[in-house]
């Protein structure tokens, strides 16, 4: 019972500290984040093992809990300290939480658009086939090329126009061989 308590507030408390930058910026750190996630990972394990932990060990995480809190209200009365009086005030006035607030369900709004276009976007792929297939069905197939440089009867007036067909090569002295002769012709 006090397992799952402590491990709710924790996983509060770690949702709180990952939401600081989006909700106080003057408050939040660079490395707060980490921080919340190892909060939220506590939290986690305690309400996931919260019938393995009696006795010594539910002591023990409740020392570590009691720690971790104590750190944490220093940690939050040195950075209200650490702003200016225009700053504390400001923190403190109603219309800048709901600015926040609703900055911060905008971009809520906006993440899970995304994510369901993204996912609308490749359940669309996947019942197609994959996606890969071009939608008029056609496939352009290259007609064999002698090695004289005139074109087959398959090939098409308008692709024998254009360019060479790229040679296939099988080992690096067909490459020297290649660069030399492409050398020679540019020289």
């Amino acid at each position: 019972m006090v397992a799952s308590l402590s491990g709710s507030l924790a996983l509060v408390v770690g949702l709180a500290v990952l939401l600081l930058p989006l909700m106080a910026s003057e408050l939040s750190r660079p490395r707060d984040s980490m921080w919340g996630a190892v909060v939220l990972l506590l939290g986690l394990t305690l309400v996931t093992s919260a019938d393995r932990l009696t006795g010594s060990p539910m002591l023990a995480v409740l020392c570590g809990g009691l720690l971790i809190g104590r750190l944490g209200l220093e940690v939050l009365q040195l950075r209200w300290r650490a702003l200016t009086p225009e700053e504390q005030q400001r923190l403190l006035s109603i219309e800048r939480w709901q600015t926040s607030l609703n900055e911060l369900l905008i971009t809520l709004a906006r993440g899970i658009a995304a994510v369901s276009a993204a996912t609308g976007t490749l359940l669309a792929a996947l019942k197609r086939g994959g996606g890969s297939k071009t939608s008029s069905g056609k496939r352009w197939v290259r007609g064999d090329t002698p090695s004289d440089g005139t074109t087959s009867a398959t090939t098409s007036p308008t692709t024998a126009n254009t360019q060479p067909p790229t040679p296939v090569v099988h080992s690096f002295a067909e490459i020297d061989q290649l660069l030399q002769a492409a050398g020679s012709q540019a020289g």
